[in-house]
């Protein structure tokens, strides 16, 4: 048996934390979309499940809800979708729309109850509200199915955060209940969790669309193969991402690390489907500017989206005056040190790896430090 798992395409979400190119993000969300639809006809797939979060909440677009429907009414297989938090069973949902009577192949499980497929047990979970303490697979009870058992749940699994509990899933959740797989959706990146004998039979397939800055292993579909009950689960990420989110976090200590950075903006590949955040701390270094005004030209005209923080910037100090005002002790003789250290001409015995060059490093690092202390 193979089928597709995927989760968390929130469609409708704003957007608004990239600005005037959202519009685009937004779009490519439904692109993704068909691209998920395109790998299960490619695979072979037998059908589709959708672990929750499908709408970025029920206010979406009811028009948008039609395109969603038909999306997945191309796939000649059932598709089986469940609700997440974002957009939970309740009166006047999105569910509630006709979008979902007007193809055959789709089916949207309201009930928390054992569905009958060919050749599986399937084990909906279904959320109707938008926050809960509770674990929604908690009610399955698969170990005396008779063929492949396949839960869809929506919820975040033990130890993934300790801020946020909404949902909360054992670890032991697949092997406890008696399932096969238990795919899941919430959180946006590809995971899997084995059980006490080895096997991964618990995976978040992940958002088919990065959604923001910091997702580890977004932009998948998930292709799932069981042969037979009891059968481990072969895993299979598919990329079905179409815009790439790049964080590059980079500190300025020395000359040339400022045009360094530039020529590694300037070799990214296919700029126009990039979104970059460019961090940058450190000390900043004579003809740095003009590095950087020239890393922002290439951002605005090259980028899909770009943006630069140089608040953690420090300016290079100009003369050691900043050392005397260090406080008698530790910390200024040790500023002292790294100070004559940094002198290519000092003739006294040099620590082995205290070169001039890293000298001067550590030295500018403890002016960016003290200054930040004192900000």
């Amino acid at each position: 048996m193979k089928f597709i798992h995927t989760a968390d395409w929130q469609i409708g979400m704003k957007a608004a934390h990239v600005g005037a190119v959202g519009q685009v993000v937004r779009a490519e969300r439904l692109e993704a979309a068909r691209r998920v639809v395109e790998a299960a006809k490619s695979h072979d797939a037998e059908f589709i499940i959708v672990a929750g979060d499908t709408f970025e909440d029920n206010a979406v677009d009811r028009v948008v809800v039609q395109r969603v429907a038909d999306i997945l009414g191309s796939f000649s297989g059932p598709v089986y979708i469940i609700s997440g938090n974002h957009d939970p069973l309740v009166p006047g949902a999105v569910w509630d729309h006709l979008a979902w009577q007007s193809h055959a192949n789709l089916h949207v499980l309201t009930e928390a109850a054992p569905l009958q497929i060919e050749g599986a047990t399937l084990y909906p979970c279904p959320l109707f509200e938008k926050h809960s303490l509770k674990d929604p697979t908690r009610w399955i009870d698969a170990n005396d199915a008779p063929n492949i058992a396949i839960g869809i749940g929506h919820g975040t699994v033990e130890g993934v955060s300790q801020s946020e509990l909404d949902y909360p899933i054992a670890r032991d959740a697949a092997t406890r209940a008696g399932l096969d797989y238990l795919g899941l959706g919430h959180w946006h990146s590809f995971a899997s969790y084995k059980s006490s004998d080895g096997v991964s039979r618990m995976a978040y397939s992940g958002t088919h669309e990065t959604t923001k800055f910091g997702e580890r292993d977004s932009g998948n579909a998930l292709l799932v193969e069981i042969e037979t009950r009891g059968a481990v689960p072969k895993l299979t990420p598919i990329r079905t991402g179409g815009l790439s989110w790049k964080t590059i976090t980079q500190r300025f200590s020395e000359s040339g690390d400022a045009a360094r950075l530039r020529e590694q903006v300037e070799a990214l590949p296919e700029p126009k489907s990039i979104l970059l955040d460019l961090r940058i701390d450190g000390v900043l270094n004579q003809g740095d500017q003009v590095e950087l005004a020239r890393i922002d030209e290439l951002l605005r005209a090259r980028f899909l989206y770009g943006r630069v923080d140089t608040s953690q910037l420090v300016p290079r100090p100009d003369d050691n005056r900043w050392l005397e005002m260090l406080p008698v002790g530790v910390l200024r003789e040790t500023a002292q040190r790294l100070q004559a250290l940094s002198d290519p001409t000092y003739s006294e015995d040099r620590p082995e790896h205290a070169s001039p060059a890293v000298a001067t490093r550590a030295l500018l690092e403890l002016y960016r430090m003290v200054q930040e202390d004192n900000a």
